[in-house]
């Protein structure tokens, strides 16, 4: 993905699949007139949120937009508040706004995405996350559109949606961008291959999961909620 000519440059850690949380740690490298003020409180504000604190975090996003009401960081930060507050369709004018001051920002499209299932407009979730794959934009946003789409197919309560080979396929690929290093990835893999009938694959999958290095304590208890599913032989729903 070329930079365009946007106040600063953000730049996704993955961090968890579409069911997880909306929380996903970005890294800033500042350029020239960004406003610094409003920057850090937008890390603030991404702090409060991984804690929790979605009170304090609401509170110093209206600070930052009150210093800076055009940085589109800010809303982008917002609209990931929304989703945790289940406002979606705020998340999604958020989202609509950033990616029409910066379109190259994959992350909003696919946080659009996230919100669009949560409303079950599938049809328009899908499209963003099929697009989003298509641009092939750089590696950890695109291990990241291909593990939602795999959890997409993989979950998703239509089961016209759903399609469990080609959510492994995504799954796979998506792991091996990651280098079979991150926990949500794998165990979307997991996810995946449960929808797919593969429930031995599924439980292989989930315990490699729990030994990935690093792993959080909310992500084990979310495999051990998938695999005891895998156990029954019931694959996993969104």
């Amino acid at each position: 993905m070329r930079p365009t000519k946007a106040v600063l440059l953000v730049s996704a850690l993955i961090g968890g699949a579409m069911t997880a949380d909306a929380g996903i740690p970005i890294e800033l490298a500042r350029q020239r007139f960004a406003n610094s003020k409003a920057i850090n409180l937008d890390l603030e504000a991404q702090t409060q949120m991984a804690t929790g604190d979605l009170r304090a975090a609401a509170r110093t996003i209206g600070e930052a937009l009150r210093i800076d009401p055009t940085l589109w960081l800010t809303y982008f930060m917002r609209a990931r508040l929304f989703v945790l507050q289940h406002k979606y369709e705020s998340a999604i004018q958020d989202c609509n706004w950033v990616l029409a001051k910066y379109s190259a920002f994959v992350e909003a499209a696919l946080l659009r995405a996230e919100a669009n299932a949560r409303l079950g407009r599938y049809a328009d979730s899908l499209r963003e996350l099929d697009h989003v794959v298509a641009i092939h934009p750089h590696l950890d946003s695109y291990a990241r559109a291909l593990r939602e789409r795999a959890w997409f197919r993989s979950t998703c309560p239509d089961a016209s949606f759903r399609n469990g080979q080609q959510a492994v396929q995504d799954a796979k690929v998506a792991c091996k961008i990651m280098k079979w290093a991150d926990a949500s990835t794998i165990d979307t893999l997991a996810v995946a291959c449960a929808e797919a009938g593969d429930f031995g694959s599924a439980m292989r999958y989930g315990e490699q999961t729990l030994s990935v290095r690093g792993i959080t304590r909310d992500e084990s208890r979310r495999v051990q909620q998938h695999m005891a599913l895998f156990k029954q032989h019931r694959p996993v729903r969104s």
